[in-house]
């Protein structure tokens, strides 16, 4: 793992391999970010004409190398585009994703020092967590000497380093990279490797090295406490299904959310079974899971005054003789029915399970994650979550919250006509599908009917931007991206300070 630090030094004076600057569009053409002061002095004032004869633009997204004049320790000026040129200081996420160019064009480097914009501590956070994100690489199960390893070490350079501020952003940045970190790496691990059990196995480790409380349901557990759901989705499976609880209090909380993932270690359809072509990153239908773990994880390790409870419902969806099949019945937990009538629409199956548990203890909010419909994507895109709630504040509220975690989401309806579609199953309270049209919502709507009473729900369905299929590009690699991770620790900050709105 990329090492990361903080140093006063001058970016002259500093040895490292590269020395990453930001450069920006101009009106005139490209201009110096903040902290690039001194490779200009070095340069002799010709540093943008050099950039501008290499092709540099400023564009976000472009790096562009230079070898070090005299006056430089670092080997190597690596100048990064920010986008357009900003008086007022730059946007957080332009800086998160600027430090990722840099950490992944810089991936083989033993060390190397950003001076990147980095007066106020919200900036020395944001070019910390990029460079910890663009570091990433994700390499179990490949050969030695395949492919570069992660860049070594991280220096950040500010004038800041001893204030109680830049220290705590740069601890923060920290915390939420590795966790972050953790669940690309659940996301990115092979099927035939991550099941519900060997999932569970890993949050009873972590709540061990973080001192959370870790509860497991197994098959027998689940069938005695009436799991029809995550039962009914695992049953295909020679890999049985689990609900792990993994919880963090503190003496002091004044609120308590609950963090509920869909966690399908694999998802094949099932007896609706998904043709080629449409099957093969089923791998990454765990990826709510992994990010309600990671945030419940990030929320221990940074302290934060306020109870936090994941709940990873974990099943495996494969066809066999033993597989629930289209129009099988199931008792849910809590006692609802649900006629299955695609056994791809599994996800809401074992959601609803985690749901009704969740609800049973009472949190102040419920914030679902998942991976659920094609649907969504159609909707939204690659890189866009959708958000539902019952609750018009909450909704508005976890939009907002994720994008100043730097996440791009939209609030999505559940309009009540498409409820219609679910009800009329002859012979169950539920179908597990509904209107055709407005799928993404029709799955809201269904997880709608599992909230207790009283309670505030939200469901975010991240099956756009879970899992990246594309080149990378900023501090987003290709595979497993943790969306909601950064969305969720927010959101949890933020009740933790009373500020709901």
């Amino acid at each position: 793992m990329t090492a990361l630090s903080v140093s006063t030094s001058s970016a002259a004076s500093l040895r490292a391999d590269a020395l990453v600057i930001g450069v920006a569009k101009g009106p005139k053409g490209i201009v110096l970010a903040p902290g690039a002061e001194a490779v200009s002095e070095a340069f002799e004032g010709k540093l943008t004409e050099v950039l501008t004869t290499l092709g540099a633009t400023g564009a976000e997204g472009e790096a562009v190398k230079v070898p070090s004049p005299a006056g430089l320790k670092a080997a190597l000026v690596l100048a990064v585009g920010l986008g357009d040129a900003a008086d007022g200081g730059y946007e957080a996420e332009a800086l998160r994703r600027a430090a990722g160019v840099a950490a992944r064009a810089l991936a083989g480097s033993k060390k190397a020092a950003l001076a990147l914009p980095a007066e106020s501590a919200d900036e020395v956070e944001a070019v910390a967590l990029g460079g910890l994100l663009g570091s990433y690489a994700y390499g179990t199960y490949k050969g030695n000497g395949n492919g570069k390893e992660p860049v070594g070490e991280l220096v950040l350079l500010t004038a800041r380093k001893g204030s109680k501020e830049a220290k705590a952003a740069v601890e923060r940045a920290a915390v939420v990279g590795e966790e972050m970190n953790r669940a690309r790496d659940l996301v990115n691990t092979a099927p035939n490797d991550l099941n519900p059990k060997s999932f569970a196995a890993i949050a009873q480790a972590a709540g061990k090295e973080h001192g959370l409380k870790v509860e497991v349901l197994d098959e027998k557990a689940l069938l005695k406490g009436g799991y029809g759901g995550l039962l009914g989705v695992g049953n295909g499976s020679v890999n049985p299904p689990r609900l792990v609880k993994v919880a963090y209090t503190h003496p002091k909380a004044k609120a308590s959310l609950a963090f509920v993932g869909k966690g399908i270690t694999y998802d094949s359809g099932g007896i609706s079974l998904k043709p080629a072509g449409h099957n093969e990153t089923m791998k990454c239908d765990m990826a709510g899971a992994a990010a309600v773990f990671a945030a419940v994880v990030a929320a221990k390790r940074l302290g934060l005054q306020v109870n936090v409870t994941a709940w990873l419902a974990l099943a495996e969806n494969m066809p066999s003789g033993s597989a629930t099949r289209p129009g099988d019945v199931l008792r849910m937990y809590g006692g609802k029915t649900v006629e299955v009538l695609n056994t791809d629409a599994e996800g809401r199956l074992v959601l609803a399970d985690a749901i009704v548990r969740a609800g049973e203890e009472k949190p102040d909010v419920i914030v679902d994650v998942a991976t659920l419909t094609g649907a969504m994507m159609l909707a939204l895109g690659a890189r866009t979550f959708g958000v539902m709630a019952n609750d018009d504040e909450l909704r508005e509220t976890l939009h907002t919250v994720a994008g100043e975690a730097g996440e791009q989401s939209w609030p999505m309806p559940l309009p009540a006509e498409l409820r219609k579609g679910m009800t009329e199953s002859t012979i169950a309270d539920l179908a597990n599908m509904g209107d055709r049209m407005g799928g993404g919502l029709v799955a809201g709507l269904f997880l709608k009917e599992f909230v207790a009473e009283g309670i505030d729900w939200a469901h975010l369905d991240i099956a756009g931007p879970a899992f990246h299929e594309g080149a990378p590009y900023g501090y987003t690699p290709k595979g497993g991206t943790a969306t909601a991770v950064r969305t969720l620790v927010r959101f949890a900050e933020r009740t933790a300070a009373g500020d709901k709105a």
